[in-house]
């Protein structure tokens, strides 16, 4: 009886499983891929992580820039002995009643002169503010807000076509009264947007809830100049978040 070889029954196995080392190739080729495809992945992550700190860095700046011009014109102001205000959260600066005090049902600034010489310096400042080392890239929009005390209008607009007016009002005075190079109406945002808009809130957003008697009234009878910064887009947003799900 012949004997077969050890080396011999090793060829014949081998040659039984003719699929054995393409079998193992493929294996070496999807580990290849897999981690090609996680080291892909993590590093459009970790540019992902970079966009967000960027856009968070950015919108930082942008609110510190916002409280630069409010405190700003605030300061500038005081030299000249107008007074305003910086409020909600350092977004609005408001002219109070002791500057700008609007009649009952009116809507055009009083004819004194202080009064109307405190609105234009206003004006010229806040240009000046906002135009100052490329600051008005960082807007987005900036409104004029009108507001009334809570007592019916008996005008045909009501209280809150009489609130804006009011913002009109200002707007008006100063395109029409402000000296040249102050044009406020020419400013515009990084979208080529006019930067400033007006707005009517009635007597929506009181300073002065009771209205107990005339004094509180006369403080909501006023203009606020609400700052807006540009913010990430929803598609930005949007982007973002897909990149997350498709982590997880």
């Amino acid at each position: 009886m012949k004997i077969l070889s050890s080396n011999k029954r090793s060829v014949n196995v081998d040659e039984e499983n003719p699929y054995w080392i393409s079998f193992s190739d493929i294996m070496s080729g999807l580990l290849i891929l897999f981690i090609l495809a996680s080291m892909a992945l993590i590093i459009e992550l970790m540019q992902t992580r970079v966009n967000i700190s960027a856009a968070i860095e950015e919108i930082a700046k942008a609110e510190k820039v916002r409280q630069d011009i409010l405190h700003e014109i605030k300061t500038e102001l005081l030299k000249k002995k107008i007074i305003v205000e910086v409020s909600d959260n350092e977004t609005v600066l408001r002219i109070p009643d002791k500057q700008l005090s609007f009649d009952s049902n009116q809507y055009t600034i009083p004819e004194d002169l202080q009064t109307r010489t405190a609105i234009l310096e206003i004006g010229k400042i806040l240009y000046v503010a906002i135009t100052k080392d490329g600051r008005q890239e960082y807007l987005d929009t900036i409104f004029i807000e009108g507001h009334t005390d809570s007592r019916p209008s008996n005008r045909k607009m009501g209280n809150w076509g009489l609130s804006t007016y009011r913002a009109i009002s200002i707007w008006d005075f100063w395109n029409s009264e402000m000296e040249e190079g102050y044009e406020l109406s020419d400013l515009n945002n990084t979208h080529d947007i006019p930067l400033f808009s007006m707005s009517g809130y009635a007597a929506k957003r009181p300073v002065c809830e009771a209205e107990e008697d005339d004094l509180c009234r006369a403080k909501n009878r006023r203009i606020d100049i609400r700052f807006t910064v540009k913010r990430p887009t929803i598609r930005d947003m949007i982007n973002v978040d897909n990149l997350f799900k498709a982590a997880k």
